[in-house]
């Protein structure tokens, strides 16, 4: 079993929290067994059109720690595509 992870957020390698984030996905992917993908969305990417269907690729979302974000729309664009479809959903 494969498990896609949308992370919202604007991946930045110097941010200790980013890099925990993919490494905490890496630990449960082995705990539970399963192949995770951690996809990083860039909240600028999820303004325009096809926003919906980027996060449409994922299984869940994660709306990862670090703010401010490039685009606060575009994090609340991702929350709420979620909530209104029942999509898993973290925020941290």
């Amino acid at each position: 079993m494969r498990v896609t992870v949308g992370v919202v957020g604007d991946f930045n390698p110097a941010s200790r929290s980013h890099r925990a984030t993919d490494a905490a996905l890496g630990h449960a992917a082995r705990a539970l067994g399963v192949a995770v993908s951690a996809r990083w969305l860039p909240t600028d990417s999820l303004t325009g059109a096809g926003a919906e269907a980027k996060i449409e690729t994922c299984d869940g979302v994660w709306i990862a720690p670090g703010s401010p974000y490039r685009s606060l729309d575009g994090a609340l664009r991702a929350i709420r595509f979620a909530r209104e479809r029942d999509w898993p959903l973290v925020a941290t």
